[in-house]
């Protein structure tokens, strides 16, 4: 699959033709030497004030007390940040941005390698991206991707206590609300609703403009245009079938006796 991808570079353990106009890395560990190029090209900088000297904050913008800027941040024009917010180091913001306080922006992905001797995390070498006039909520976490950008798509307003996995991308003007949790790798395109307490498997798509009812378990992509809940998920009329269905057995049983 990296292969046949856009990447220039490729990190493989194993030696196969070199595809026109790549350039193959060939390890025995690539989780290992992702990391070592990781560390190279985004070492952690320590930070001893709240906000860095590297970030730039736009015109209008405000900032609340208590809230943690990183290096190279960019924020827009227009914002505001409430109190005891976190901005990972490169993360950008568009303009017109609203985030509630307590909320994450840019930790690291939840990406282990079981060892022998533990788990081995996978640093994270990509960014947030919040594009403009989005919305988001008290207490959510954004985490950071890997090797790409985690982007929340303009106009899309997210509720409290929302996570988002690394490398995820929300599209425009989608609703996600409260106690959502979404895995790494997601991709929700445009004017998606989400209600409360939704999960997602990683690496899956949901299509624009399909809504998600709450409790619903995301195991598979769906298309847009359409309405879904249950664990695991279906068409909202397919499932409320079941559900009726279901309600017969005890009458059926009976019948049997």
């Amino acid at each position: 699959k990296a292969l046949n991808s856009a990447a220039s570079i490729v990190l493989i353990n194993k030696n196969v033709a070199c595809p026109e106009g790549k350039a193959l890395l060939i390890s025995d560990d690539p989780f290992r030497d992702f990391n070592k190029l990781t560390n190279y090209f985004r070492p952690f900088q320590f930070s001893n004030v709240s906000i860095a000297t590297s970030a730039l904050i736009g015109e209008g913008t405000v900032i609340q007390p208590n809230t943690f800027i990183g290096n190279h941040v960019l924020i827009g024009k227009n914002c505001l940040i409430h109190s005891n917010v976190s901005i990972y180091d490169y993360t950008i913001i568009g303009d017109n941005v609203i985030i509630h306080a307590g909320t994450i922006l840019g930790a690291d992905a939840f990406y282990y390698k079981k060892r022998p001797e533990g788990y081995d995390q996978l640093l994270s070498g990509g960014r947030v991206v919040i594009k403009d006039n989005v919305g988001i909520g008290a207490l959510c976490t954004i985490d950071k991707g890997v090797t790409g950008d985690t982007t929340i798509g303009e106009g899309t307003k997210i509720d409290n206590q929302v996570h988002v996995g690394h490398d995820t991308v929300i599209g425009k003007k989608c609703l996600i609300a409260s106690q959502t949790g979404i895995a790494g790798c997601v991709v929700i395109e445009d004017e998606v609703t989400i209600w409360g307490q939704v999960g997602t498997t990683s690496g899956i798509t949901i299509g624009a403009k399909a809504i998600i009812l709450g409790q619903t378990g995301v195991t598979k992509s769906v298309e847009g245009g359409k309405s879904y809940f249950g664990t695991p998920i279906e068409e909202s009329r397919e499932k409320l079938k079941q559900l009726a269905n279901i309600k017969k057995i005890p009458e059926i049983l009976n019948k049997l006796k």
